[in-house]
């Protein structure tokens, strides 16, 4: 099982801490960091999610960075391509891309702002997704306005398709890994054998999975651990399924709620800390992922 942890969301106050964070991860022996992806965030500034990654990159050996997601359809396809290669060759080839369409819980105001009619976003994803790796990798691509080739090209990445059910044939077609984000142990198992029968369909292996949870470790007061579920209810959660999905407690309980995600079959967990001393949760997550190398 890889263990993950979300680096904070970019406001002016925490810019200065994405290189403490990101080392603080890697000190932590976790495998890899994430950053979220918005143009507009509904309610928080929003650093933009490259330079974030770059800056982490930067100041790390190991650790793998990852989009969690990018929302792909926002940006012209061949920037997107230039954005992630650039990545690539900065970080070593430590990039993990995921993708997403961006959920209604967010609205269209990025989308407003961006010119991409946001009815379109599912169908601009998969046009992107079919030309994306022959772009970073560097490789001729016809577009619409013709035959684009861009230097230097890179590896392309594991792409991790994120969204829930209704992204599982994405997935499938496209990715290698499906990213349900809060999943529990049980609904896990069967999603994975209806990707692999979806994938299937489409000559390709069945994709791997990474899931998330919303993780807050050590003496959280309770009132922070409500206004935690009632943020996930806003994600079509209910409250019961909301406290359900936190993980709370010691790191060694953390263990065992990551342990039981890798039997139901996810090979990475990526941790969502709420409360607000992050570099502490990634402390307590680094344990957790340490009690379950052992």
């Amino acid at each position: 099982m890889n263990v993950g942890v979300y680096l904070p969301s970019g406001g002016l106050e925490q810019a200065a801490g994405v290189a403490v964070y990101a080392r603080g991860a890697e000190d932590a022996g976790l495998e890899s960091v994430w950053v979220g992806d918005h143009l507009i965030a509904r309610d928080r500034p929003f650093l933009d999610s490259t330079l974030r990654m770059a800056t982490a990159a930067a100041v790390t050996e190991r650790v793998r960075i990852g989009f969690g997601v990018m929302i792909l359809a926002l940006r012209p396809v061949a920037w997107a391509a230039k954005q992630i290669a650039s990545l690539q060759h900065l970080s070593g080839g430590r990039v993990l891309l995921g993708v997403g369409t961006g959920g209604a819980v967010h609205g269209d105001a990025g989308w407003r702002a961006a010119g991409v009619p946001y009815a379109e976003r599912g169908a601009r994803t998969d046009a992107a997704l079919a030309v994306l790796p022959g772009l970073v990798r560097g490789e001729a691509v016809e577009l619409a306005d013709g035959e684009v080739t861009l230097s230097p090209g890179a590896p392309m990445p594991p792409v991790l398709i994120g969204g829930g059910p209704a992204a599982m044939r994405r997935a499938a077609r496209f990715g290698d890994e499906w990213y349900p984000a809060f999943s529990d142990p049980a609904r896990i198992g069967p999603a994975a054998e209806k990707l692999a029968a979806l994938a299937a369909e489409y000559g390709r292996p069945a994709p791997r999975l990474t899931v998330s949870v919303s993780v807050g470790l050590g003496d959280v007061p309770a009132e922070r651990i409500d206004a935690q579920v009632r943020g996930l209810t806003e994600y079509g959660m209910t409250a019961d399924e909301a406290r359900a999905a936190l993980v709370t407690g010691t790191p060694e309980r953390a263990a065992e709620r990551f342990a039981a995600l890798a039997e139901a079959g996810a090979h990475r967990v990526i941790a969502m800390p709420f409360p607000g001393d992050h570099l502490r949760q990634i402390e307590l997550v680094g344990e957790a992922a340490a009690l379950l190398r052992r």
